[in-house]
């Protein structure tokens, strides 16, 4: 049940140039003033007693609490959250930003340990609270108001209930968590630590990624046959931690009873299966009216025959090379959040005074984009590797949303701020879409408007239909792994098979691309995150449509949305908007938005 705060992970995030201005830093003194800050050192001292006292006063006597004292037991175990997420926000922060140093990759393996020891004593209040029968916490609740607003944390915690296993077991998958930990901390280092040389120049690998959006097209081809030679040259790495992730997560949910490799991700994210289902078939079903339709005009755009890897996302002919400056992407998202509504700036205005953001490319610091939490006594932050492309400002716009969220969030507390990836990905996308507006309201002819809807286009491709084909991926490499080890050729097998399903006929694959699984991190940090992308967008789209229709009122209802958190179910979340994720229709909505703005750019050309 311990929850510390883990980032929301983009890896889609893109970059590119220099020149930009005075780019913040973060300010971590919010959450320590250093690692050896004896305010550290007191509260970790004070996690080890409480976590020894609440189990010493909990354990083998939750059944028989009261609902006031089950209410007691409830907030001693979020300050317990608190203080451990605060600790493991610092030292996962900090070595975010230099994942290459030895020292921060030991001192945040230190605190895991440490928190991981002393949390251990906690693991039977979940197992105690799942065997209460069902009867008994109905009672509680409907006794006791403060204690019934935590239900729907109560009952997303019951949902694991068929899967729970003895008391010893669990207490020993605990321990072994930090075992887990370090794979993702090899793929980490070993991803930031990656060199390419590029046109003589030495880069890392966000440095790299970004050459695939150059006007050059020579670069373009350049970049994507480095990033396929240097993945080459570590696939046995990679794919080590892919068969050693997936393995792991096969024994974990044989052991549990899971009946797919999706269960636990679906329960996390307290979504039914089915409307997964429905979600995965609706965009493959849409692929030759969204991304084939789309890439075969880019296509002819480009004056190609075929496109390759590296024309994806290549600029159009008619798109000037443009560096946007900090101080312009920081005017252009806020000024945007302001005319939705001025609450919404105010809550932004301080990630860019008061050091919640760290955005410039440095060697060593983890590559794409996030939003942290931290914990609900102090405020998110937001890290991102901004380089100057136009795209960047849409990927700022996108973590301040993340950003905004979490803080609207936090005041539900420890266990009911935290939001279900699926609807995580809610405000960020709406973030964009809210800057997009505005950037297409502003263009200045057909040519400005056409490059501005292409990108928009380009990016809810890359988040619709690219993160449905990723998923598609996760589900065949589980699968496969269960039957035994994969080689990296079976691995790379796997990539191919859903990537001219995805893209279409317009590509040609380059010999090497079959290797680019590899520096994907939700596939090793979050294993099937990625469907909440288009959970995300799908439910955006049907938002910002609704908006567009119902105007008045809307920002109050918004609002209210992000302030629930994870206190809610999607159903009753999108209920005061007339919407409901759970009808397969509705996902036909948010692609259909996506449709109309190819629409108008083959409009565009006749």
């Amino acid at each position: 049940m311990l929850r510390t705060p883990s980032p929301v992970y983009d890896a889609n995030a893109r970059s590119g140039s220099r020149d930009l201005g005075d780019l913040p830093v973060w300010d971590l003194t919010h959450l320590y003033a250093s690692d050896d800050a004896a305010e550290l050192k007191r509260d970790l001292d004070w996690l080890e007693e409480a976590c020894r006292s609440f189990a010493a006063d909990y354990e083998g006597k939750l059944a028989d609490l009261t609902g006031e004292a089950f209410l007691t037991a409830i907030h001693r175990h979020e300050k317990i959250e608190n203080i451990a997420g605060r600790i493991m926000s610092y030292a996962g922060l900090r070595y975010y930003q230099l994942t290459t140093d030895a020292q921060r990759a030991k001192f945040l393996s230190d605190q895991q340990e440490k928190i991981t020891i002393y949390t251990t004593p906690l693991v039977f209040f979940t197992l105690e609270l799942n065997r209460i029968d069902d009867a008994k916490i109905d009672a509680l609740m409907e006794a006791n108001d403060d204690l019934a607003r935590y239900r729907p944390a109560i009952r997303r915690i019951r949902a694991m209930k068929p899967y729970q296993l003895s008391d010893e077991l669990e207490k020993f998958l605990h321990d072994m968590g930090v075992v887990g930990d370090a794979w993702e901390r090899l793929f980490d280092e070993t991803i930031a630590g990656l060199e390419f040389e590029v046109d003589g120049e030495l880069l890392s690998i966000e440095g790299t990624l970004n050459l695939l959006t150059e006007q050059d097209r020579a670069k373009r081809e350049a970049a994507a046959r480095e990033l396929a030679a240097v993945f080459a040259e570590n696939i046995k790495t990679f794919s080590r931690v892919h068969n050693t992730q997936a393995k792991e997560k096969e024994v974990m949910d044989r052991w549990r009873g899971m009946p797919t490799a999706q269960t636990g991700r679906h329960l996390a994210n307290d979504v039914e299966p089915e409307v997964v289902e429905a979600l995965r078939d609706a965009v493959v079903a849409a692929y030759p009216k969204l991304s084939h339709r789309y890439y075969e005009l880019k296509r002819k755009w480009l004056g190609l025959d075929v496109m390759q890897v590296w024309d994806r996302n290549a600029p159009l002919p008619m798109e000037t090379t443009r560096i946007v400056d900090w101080d312009e992407a920081t005017e252009t998202v806020m000024t945007a959040y302001h005319a939705f509504d001025p609450r919404m700036s105010d809550i932004a205005k301080p990630f860019f005074t008061d050091g919640w953001i760290d955005a410039a490319v440095k060697p060593g610091k983890a590559p794409g984009a996030f939003a942290h939490p931290t914990v609900t006594d102090v405020h998110p932050y937001v890290m991102l590797n901004y380089l100057g492309k136009p795209r960047d400002v849409m990927t700022l716009a996108h973590e301040l949303g993340h950003g905004v969220h979490q803080v609207l969030a936090a005041d539900q507390g420890e266990m009911l701020a935290s939001t279900p990836l699926t609807l995580a990905e809610t405000a960020s996308v709406f973030g964009e879409m809210l800057t997009f507006r505005r950037m297409l309201d502003n263009a200045k002819d057909d040519a400005e408007k056409k490059v501005l809807l292409a990108g928009k286009v380009e990016d809810m491709i890359n988040t619709v239909v690219r993160q449905i084909a990723f998923y598609d991926f996760e589900c065949k490499l589980h699968e496969a792994r269960r039957g035994g080890e994969l080689t990296p050729n079976d691995i790379n097998a796997l990539w191919m098979s859903v990537q001219a399903e995805s893209l279409g006929p317009a590509f040609e694959f380059m010999p090497g691309y079959e290797t680019f699984w590899a520096y994907i991190p939700h596939f090793v940090h979050s294993p099937f995150y990625v469907y909440a992308y288009a959970f995300g967008d799908g439910l955006v789209n049907a938002l910002y449509a609704n908006y567009e229709e119902n105007p008045v009122g809307f920002q109050d209802k918004y609002f209210n949305m992000l302030k629930a958190g994870g206190s809610k179910h999607h159903k009753d979340l999108l209920a005061p908007f007339g919407l409901d994720a759970s009808d397969p229709k509705f996902w036909d909505k948010g692609l259909n938005m996506i449709s109309g703005l190819i629409d108008e750019l083959e409009a565009m050309e006749s």
